[in-house]
């Protein structure tokens, strides 16, 4: 069930911001979105490449903390149509990420303990 959310959140979801982005070009918008997902790249750094009990916000370069600031900063400042969607798009792709890392936490506290997010939490609670 978990996968199904997470990728409906990737694919159908987008289909609703694009469409309240803008009803007239929401099919465009859509394909920008999807195309944001290309931000998972950055799993090709890791190893192993795929690891189901792995939570990649905090683990992957593109989706940390300084990345993340700019994604949510980007969809505020910048005033062009298709950079602000692709913004949107980045920062969306984290908020579902994340998502898909708390419901593996509710069931693994383990991963929760060995993951960068864990880490974050420590840092700030000091």
């Amino acid at each position: 069930m978990q996968s199904v959310v997470h990728y409906s959140l990737h694919f159908l979801a987008i289909g609703i911001i694009a469409y309240l982005y803008d009803k007239k070009n929401w099919n465009q918008n859509w394909l920008i979105l999807a195309l944001t997902m290309l931000v998972d790249i950055d799993h090709i750094f890791a190893t192993p490449l795929f690891d189901p009990n792995r939570c990649g916000i905090g683990y992957h370069p593109l989706h940390s903390g300084i990345p993340i600031f700019i994604y949510f900063a980007g969809m505020f400042l910048i005033k062009n149509r298709v950079l602000k969607l692709i913004f949107i798009g980045l920062f969306f792709h984290m908020i579902t990420d994340f998502i898909d890392c708390l419901w593996m936490f509710s069931e693994c506290n383990d991963c929760y303990l060995k993951s960068e997010f864990y880490n974050w939490i420590q840092f700030f609670k000091n």
